[in-house]
């Protein structure tokens, strides 16, 4: 984060003096969030393998259908912090997120009956059959729950948690902040570790029933209500009329002066009603809305640059086809499932959140005699230029590996084991990792800094909804080449079998 100055008012009482809130009910709203994301995301990196496999889906409609799954799940948080922010407020929000998200894991479990997806068969014969509607629409309905409880509790978890810590501006407190933003991500990094490895363990070798992850959500669900008496609550803030009760702008900025239209009363008559609110609240807003308008425009290039960095990010689908083919035992008789390779991205995350925020910043603070940080430009800027080099990376790994395929005559067989390590993509995963941890981190560390605390719960979803956009873009990409490179004599790049196309 950048670094505050030293002149901020200091904090006269500790953070534990309240009887609501505070640093006590942190450990039950992190918990809450990682048991989420421990459910969700172990069942997702395999579900390019159950759709192709299981559902006699095609390798690029399969990632064309994740990406949107990826999109929606990002995109809902948006939605989720609006309602959050206006209406129903955060611990609500995330209480309605978790039930959702339960209920799209109780469908998703069912489709892993015989009678809800296509019979067994040899992948690419002539012979398999395809889903049926019914069984299609109940996977694409859970999808759309699992989607809709992520915008619950992804939209409200991480302002809830910065709101338990109150607003004080002073450098200590601003630390605190940055350290409980770098140990949520980390904690939730390592729950998604977690599920990666382990639920998708269970998946690969005793099969996707006994992969359910319905407990966790239970006890997500659990934790929330724990501590519902000790949280903090944060005053919804939509009001419609000019100035709000209280409120410090009594006139707007000179900033996007052409915005400050909607806040003129040119006929105090007509758009005010007898009360003094406006007559007509989609023709005249306050001035504090229209700040907050201005703030939103404002951090629109640094999303722009992070969404366009998430693009990245979005082709874990392709990463686990490439793995399944790829030599993965640790030893003779332990192999590491496919889909458990993106966890090395999130392993990275967590281990580089631990080194920075409990042995970097403090041997460097010790050091100069003050508190130093990278500044969150640095950060993100660094980010991008490590994503960049990791895109680099998994095309050299990508080359040799289909150079493998050909040379080994496995150009016909998709599911083929080729005589390659799978550590060649070790380096992209790495690499994505602490991509990840310099930009996600600082991106959110911004707009929750830059928005006004009205936007708090919108301020921690845009670095969501910045993933959802590159899903968007990803898809699109996908399509275009999918469409552009096939032909009666080629295969086209984005092939159900990847050893032929040149991914």
């Amino acid at each position: 984060m950048d670094c505050p100055s030293d002149h901020g008012q200091m904090i006269k009482e500790p953070l534990l003096s309240n009887p609501k809130g505070g640093i006590k009910v942190l450990p039950f709203i992190l918990a809450n969030e990682a048991f989420e994301c421990l459910a969700n995301y172990g069942l997702f990196p395999n579900l390019i393998l159950y759709l192709t496999r299981e559902y006699r889906i095609d390798a690029a409609k399969g990632a064309l259908i994740l990406f949107l799954l990826s999109s929606a799940t990002n995109f809902t948080p948006i939605l989720g912090a609006f309602l959050a922010d206006s209406y129903v407020g955060r611990y609500r929000m995330i209480g309605f997120g978790c039930m959702a998200s339960l209920l799209g894991m109780v469908l998703l479990w069912l489709t892993t009956f015989p009678e809800a997806r296509p019979p067994p068969c040899v992948q690419l014969s002539d012979n398999c059959k395809s889903a049926t509607t019914p069984q299609l629409l109940l996977l694409y309905t859970a999808f759309c729950f699992v989607a809709i409880g992520a915008g619950g509790i992804r939209s409200s978890s991480l302002a809830f948690g910065a709101d338990q810590l109150g607003a004080r501006n002073s450098l200590k407190h601003a630390r605190i902040r940055e350290s409980f933003f770098s140990w949520y991500y980390g904690i939730v990094s390592a729950s998604v570790f977690v599920g990666m490895t382990l639920i998708v363990y269970i998946q690969d070798n005793m099969g996707w029933m006994q992969a359910g992850s319905l407990g966790w959500l239970e006890l997500s669900c659990v934790l929330l209500e724990i501590e519902e008496s000790n949280y903090h609550p944060k005053p919804l803030i939509i009001r419609w009329t000019y100035h709000t009760k209280g409120s410090v702008l009594l006139v707007p900025s000179e900033k996007l002066r052409f915005l400050n239209k909607a806040c003129i009363i040119r006929n105090p008559q007509e758009d005010l009603a007898p009360d003094g609110k406006a007559s007509d609240s989609w023709s005249l807003c306050t001035v504090d809305q229209v700040e907050d308008l201005k703030a939103l425009i404002k951090v629109i290039p640094i999303w722009s640059a992070g969404m366009l960095k998430s693009v990245n990010v979005s082709q874990s689908s392709f990463l686990v086809l490439q793995a399944s083919t790829m030599e993965r035992h640790i030893t003779s008789k332990f192999e590491v499932p496919a889909a458990s390779f993106p966890s090395i991205l999130v392993l990275v995350i967590t281990t580089w959140v631990v080194l920075y925020d409990r042995i970097i910043i403090p041997l460097a603070s010790k050091a100069r005699g003050k508190i130093v940080c990278l500044n969150l430009k640095q950060r993100m800027g660094i980010g991008i230029l490590l994503s960049t080099i990791s895109m680099a990376a998994l095309a050299i790994a990508e080359s040799s590996r289909r150079e493998t395929a050909i040379r080994e005559g496995f150009s016909d067989d998709p599911d083929a084991q080729l005589n390659i390590s799978a550590m060649w993509l070790l380096p992209h995963f790495i690499l994505s990792g602490l991509a990840e941890a310099f930009n996600a981190i600082a991106q959110n560390e911004f707009f929750y800094a830059e928005l006004p605390k009205t936007m708090s719960s919108v301020a921690s979803t845009l670095q969501g909804l910045g993933l959802s956009a590159a899903s968007l873009v990803s898809s699109f990409i996908v399509s275009a080449v999918r469409d552009f490179t096939g032909g009666k004599a080629q295969e086209n790049w984005v092939s159900s079998n990847i050893n032929k196309g040149p991914l």
